[in-house]
């Protein structure tokens, strides 16, 4: 059976190869690579307010903007990288979330530091391992857990930015930490790691 005619979870708009492209080979994939878990961090903060579909059209402009997601090297943006940021239409031009991508970059350098790698800090919050949670429909999903409330409340307090709870959930969504997909998609199985 061909992919065009699988079973995928219900918020996939079939007509936008973006979305589908990102949902069959990215979303629920358990990711151990610091760099793609900061661009994540960044995109799903630079998603608030906004259709997630906005930010696929944009992640081109922001990989670019942002240094390929090289924390180190957006750690060092200042005021004037901020304002030249802010005149990009590639991204989303609001000065809280740019300014947040570079406290994010220097909240991950400092986490890093500390424990190694953003990778080993994020993945405590999972036990180190993917949760399975098995949702028969997009409506048992929950907007947030106990894991995305406790990993918001630490970020925070590391001084990371547009971190609250959804957010988080949304990136453990995003970057594996939970597989989420419905259990009627063809993915759920896919990228679910035997019990």
């Amino acid at each position: 059976m061909s992919k065009a005619a699988t079973t995928r979870c219900g918020w996939v708009p079939d007509a936008d190869p973006a979305y589908v492209a990102y949902h069959d080979e990215e979303w629920g994939v358990p990711s151990h690579d610091d760099r793609h878990l900061f661009e994540m961090l960044v995109l799903e903060g630079a998603q608030a307010g906004l259709s997630w579909s906005t930010i696929l059209r944009k992640r081109e402009g922001y990989r670019t903007a942002f240094a390929g997601f090289d924390a180190e090297r957006v750690a060092r943006f200042g005021d004037r990288d901020v304002e030249r940021l802010l005149g990009d239409p590639g991204i989303v031009r609001n000065r809280l979330k740019v300014e947040s991508a570079v406290a994010n970059a220097r909240a991950v350098l400092a986490v890093r530091d500390e424990r190694g790698s953003l990778d080993a800090y994020l993945w405590t919050f999972v036990g180190g391992r993917p949760r399975r949670n098995r949702f028969r429909a997009l409506a048992d999903i929950p907007a947030e857990t106990e894991e995305s409330k406790a990993m918001s409340k630490d970020l925070k307090r590391r001084g990371f930015r547009f971190v609250g709870p959804t957010v988080c959930y949304a990136f453990m969504q995003a970057t594996g930490m939970v597989n989420d997909h419905v259990v009627a998609c063809y993915r759920e199985a896919e990228v679910a790691l035997p019990d």
